[in-house]
């Protein structure tokens, strides 16, 4: 049935969405959420102030950023005080006043033998077309994990092989702690953070070839890197305790909630489940619903997520609650007002989506404008 939602509240872009800036969107962890806005000058962020029934933000922080956001990927501390840009060619590590307190570089993603400076590289359509990496920040924010086309500069002569290597690096001072090879063939990847400053999720995209997930375990001596999924598993979420994950499969036709410890899959649910859009014809085979690559835990239990992608051609997008203890889509989520995209859960009972236009972040929870559930 349908489950009304509450607006808790909207959160202004700090920039104008537009053609030199993406959409906001909440970076969070136990301690702290912030608004985070990458340009291709600049990276932007807020943090979150949060009283009872009141979410306001603090005036913001600019990072400078090396190179414009096509080129590469921004991660921000929880603090929000360092922010990582994960690159062509190098991991920098810049603080809020601009300084670069750090930078690793690494072979190219596009092939080339280097570049010194993004200029040179600028109007290359090798460079805009190439695969990429991913840089996120552990929950206590001393660690940063990469995942790079490898080798490390600072390897050579020793070997020039080249493999996608998942590093554990030191934020404060750029050090490598740990590294191990992905075995991987990336487009891209995204870094999903565990509450537990000592794991983190890499969703790892290859195209038509698959979506390989690696689960990693860093305890201060050792990393162990786990596999789940047979490598058609995109990441998604990892719940409020860190004891399990959200998985979608990589054609978008399951979703699955695995535990942290093994990866045993403790519920799973099929797109076929789901009700077509009502304005699609239901005699059209071509009509079927899937997942979006997007979502999240809202609490233990609760996930919300989305089919939007194959709802878009019919008329809005839908969204949808999930009862992973009772392993049911329990309903359609209504919203008050339109929306834009998937949402994105945030543990403490919230999750958030876009604004119509794109230019700010609602915030919602379960039940009416009034309370009720």
């Amino acid at each position: 049935m349908p489950q009304p939602v509450r607006l808790v509240a909207t959160l202004a872009a700090p920039r104008a969405f537009s053609r030199v800036d993406d959409a906001p969107y909440l970076a969070y962890s136990a301690t702290a959420r912030l608004l985070v806005q990458q340009g291709d000058t600049e990276l932007v962020v807020q943090e979150i102030e949060q009283s009872p029934g009141t979410w306001s933000t603090a005036p913001e922080v600019s990072f400078p950023a090396p190179w414009p956001r096509r080129f590469g990927r921004a991660a921000v501390s929880p603090a929000g005080d360092l922010a990582v840009f994960a690159g062509m060619h190098a991991l920098r590590a810049v603080d809020r006043s601009g300084s670069v307190r750090w930078e690793l570089r690494h072979r190219c993603w596009a092939g080339c033998a280097g570049h010194s400076a993004f200029e040179e590289y600028a109007d290359d359509g090798d460079h805009r077309c190439a695969s990429s990496g991913s840089a996120g920040f552990s929950a206590d924010g001393k660690l940063v994990w990469a995942h790079i086309c490898g080798p490390l500069e600072q390897d050579r002569p020793g070997g020039d092989e080249t493999a996608e290597e998942w590093l554990v690096i030191d934020a404060t001072d750029g050090s490598v702690r740990a590294r191990t090879r992905t075995d991987t063939a990336a487009a891209g990847s995204v870094h999903v953070a565990s509450p537990d400053p000592g794991r983190m999720g890499l969703s790892i995209g290859e195209g038509q070839d698959g979506s390989p997930l690696r689960w990693g375990r860093w305890d201060g001596a050792s990393l162990v890197v786990d596999r789940f999924g047979d490598d058609d598993r995109v990441l998604m979420s990892v719940s409020p305790s860190g004891d399990r994950l959200l998985t979608v499969t990589h054609d978008q036709d399951r979703l699955a909630v695995h535990r942290v410890d093994g990866g045993r899959v403790e519920a799973e649910f099929d797109a076929d489940t789901v009700p077509r859009h009502p304005e699609a014809d239901s005699e059209d085979d071509e009509a079927g619903v899937f997942f979006d690559y997007e979502g999240g835990f809202i609490d233990e239990t609760g996930v919300v997520v989305a089919t939007v992608e194959s709802d878009e051609q019919f008329g809005p997008g839908r969204h949808w609650l999930v009862d992973t203890a009772l392993v049911r889509i329990v309903d359609e989520l209504i919203y008050p007002r339109p929306v834009s995209g998937p949402p994105a859960g945030l543990g403490d009972g919230t999750w958030c989506t876009h604004s119509a236009t794109e230019n700010a972040l609602h915030v919602w929870s379960l039940g009416s404008v009034d309370g009720s559930r």
